[in-house]
């Protein structure tokens, strides 16, 4: 009896291991869920502050040294070294490739780095991971109209619209983009 006692120990807490941060992971997805609705509905003050959350809860990756590398990666995007940038999200991006953020974050270093393309691979994986990410939504839109797409810009926008209303220049872009295809339309 006592040997298998012994034997369960490792068990339960290999068990425990993986249970619990899935039922902290479902406790974040609820909380999130719940902050996306008041952020739909929310009056432009209060929008910003609930966006603003969200973007810190989803800039989360349950890693502090994933934590670690995102921070270096956004500070050498805002120092203007884009090599740098995406060289560090690079790592990222391989040690934890569920972790959504991470792609956005090295995608807006591609775009800014002039590689359209790559840029565009990332966004697309950091959708399929955080379909409801408005930022990512956000820079797939600028991303579009970059390369001349403004109809699916126009798409990308709307659905920006419809998870955060007061989100950054998504309605200035909206009737800029609407105005611009009416007009080459006629």
């Amino acid at each position: 009896m006592g040997a298998l006692r012994i034997n369960l120990n490792p068990a339960v807490a290999l068990c425990l291991a993986l249970l619990l941060p899935a039922a902290g992971q479902a406790q974040d997805e609820s909380r999130l869920d719940q902050m996306y609705e008041a952020l739909r509905t929310a009056p432009a003050d209060e929008a910003g502050r609930i966006g603003r959350e969200i973007r810190l809860e989803l800039s989360k990756s349950g890693s502090p040294a994933m934590n670690l590398l995102l921070k270096r990666g956004r500070d050498a995007i805002a120092g203007g070294d884009m090599g740098l940038a995406i060289e560090i999200l690079s790592a990222l991006t391989d040690h934890a490739p569920e972790f959504a953020e991470g792609w956005h974050a090295r995608s807006v270093a591609f775009a800014r780095a002039g590689m359209p393309g790559a840029a565009m691979g990332d966004l697309e994986r950091a959708l399929a991971l955080d379909p409801r990410n408005f930022a990512a939504i956000y820079s797939l839109g600028a991303l579009l109209e970059q390369i001349g797409q403004p109809a699916l810009a126009l798409d990308a926008y709307a659905r920006v619209a419809e998870i955060h209303p007061h989100f950054d220049d998504t309605e200035a872009n909206l009737a800029r983009i609407s105005a611009d295809t009416q007009g080459s339309a006629l």
